[in-house]
């Protein structure tokens, strides 16, 4: 199960309407307790891909050990990473879960014409094969 604070999904949303109509992508930092994920702040990063990033995430694997650091120098774990679907649903695409990390959380944004439509959270598993939804709430 994944809450994300007030404040971290705000900062989500805004991060994927000022980037319509192309995808975001950023890291949630928080807390694991169990199977209760709790993100306290999302850090925004740049999507690296080279190509229409309307349509494809990137991120660099220097920017993601930059959020790994960041989160643990403020005594927190790196959970997951969000990105946004513009015009479509918040699915978990076959290149999303090819190029997913099975011990990360992945929270997909529905913005549609620049508006948060809706949101669900993924967990791939170790052969990522498939990825189970995970409750969220925010």
């Amino acid at each position: 199960m994944m809450h994300i604070a007030p404040d971290p999904w705000e900062a989500m949303v805004k991060h994927a309407r000022e980037t319509y109509p192309n995808e975001c992508c950023g890291a949630m930092l928080g807390s694991i307790d169990g199977e209760r994920k709790l993100v306290l702040a999302a850090m925004p990063l740049e999507n690296a891909f080279d190509g229409a990033q309307a349509a494809r995430y990137q991120l660099r694997p220097e920017d993601l050990l930059a959020a790994d650091r960041a989160a643990r120098q403020r005594k927190m774990d790196l959970i997951g990473i969000y990105h946004s679907h513009p015009d479509c649903d918040a699915y978990f695409s076959k290149t999303d879960l090819r190029n997913s990390c099975p011990w990360y959380s992945f929270v997909v944004l529905s913005i549609r014409n620049g508006e948060f439509h809706h949101a669900n959270s993924w967990l791939p598993d170790a052969d990522q094969t498939e990825a189970a939804k995970e409750e969220l709430t925010y």
